[in-house]
């Protein structure tokens, strides 16, 4: 008999898994950046997503109501905006910091609204955060428009979350997302083409494409849903907020990518607002993963 102190671990060991999971796809990603590009990369990852989501949830588009496309088109539209500009940011900024910016998206979906005095705390924190990030002065080591792409992704997460509980409310979450990852890979794929780099891809670089999906969608969207299940949103999204700094470890290890100590502690700041909101916050946003 198992004891509840292992049971009560499963879900948070499930959580920690699927963070890892997330960044490692990340890394991989970035690596395939000098072959295949970012939007090639970005379309392979998507599209072999919406593949493995199809085959799973086999969703039946063909009895979908006007309500239930109105809901779900808007909604795979962001899931593809949203990863061509990350994958953008990745290109010309380290993983650690484009994942603690686009932190900004939830922390103001959990906030916002709010008129209450300790909200305001977590907004200065996340600011601090980006003010030390931001590159003042020409010639920074980071790059502007690496910061604006992340910061523009958090803007598209923050559409993601309130798209995605409408569309909660109309379809099931595997049918949600992959109708939704379908979608988004007839928004990236003319990006991908347009790049060119799909033209050079061979068996080794569609393994590793494989491999991204799998790591950054299939696996820690099957790990996070059975977290969910034993978890409160709260606990749930508390622990998510460690992925900025899984994140930057992961840059660090795998990717030889050094944070300077300010960028260490916009890292923290940052993790620090968002646990501070979801804390604090009425209604809890939870991702699903893509």
């Amino acid at each position: 008999m198992k004891s509840p102190g292992s049971l009560a671990l499963r879900p948070l060991v499930s959580i920690l898994l699927a963070i890892f999971s997330v960044q490692g796809g990340a890394t991989i990603a970035k690596t395939l950046f000098p072959v295949i590009g970012a939007a090639g990369t970005t379309a392979i990852r998507i599209a072999l997503s919406a593949i493995v989501l199809l085959a799973a949830f086999r969703p039946p588009v063909h009895r979908f109501t006007s309500a239930q496309w109105r809901a779900v088109v808007p909604y795979g539209v962001t899931i593809g905006v949203m990863n061509l500009l990350f994958y953008q940011a990745l290109v010309l900024i380290p993983l650690g910091l484009a994942v603690t910016l686009e932190f900004v998206g939830p922390l103001a979906v959990a906030i916002v609204g709010s008129r209450r005095a300790l909200d305001a705390v977590w907004v200065v924190l996340a600011a601090i955060g980006i003010a030390l990030v931001t590159p003042w002065q020409a010639g920074s080591a980071i790059d502007p428009l690496g910061v604006a792409l992340a910061l523009l992704t958090g803007v598209c997460w923050a559409a993601y979350i309130v798209l995605g509980g409408r569309v909660s409310q109309v379809l099931t979450g595997g049918v949600a997302v992959a109708t939704g990852m379908s979608i988004a890979t007839l928004i990236v794929l003319p990006f991908g083409l347009a790049g060119g780099g799909l033209g050079s891809l061979s068996p080794r670089l569609y393994a590793a494409g494989f491999a991204v999906a799998v790591l950054s969608s299939a696996l820690p969207f099957t790990l996070e849903m059975h977290a969910l299940r034993a978890l409160p949103g709260r606990t749930f999204s508390i622990l998510m907020s460690l992925e900025p700094a899984v994140a930057a470890l992961c840059g660090l290890v795998f990717l030889a990518e050094h944070l300077t100590q300010a960028q260490w502690a916009a890292v923290g700041l940052v993790i620090a607002a968002s646990v501070g909101a979801t804390m604090t916050a009425r209604q809890i946003p939870v991702r699903e993963e893509v």
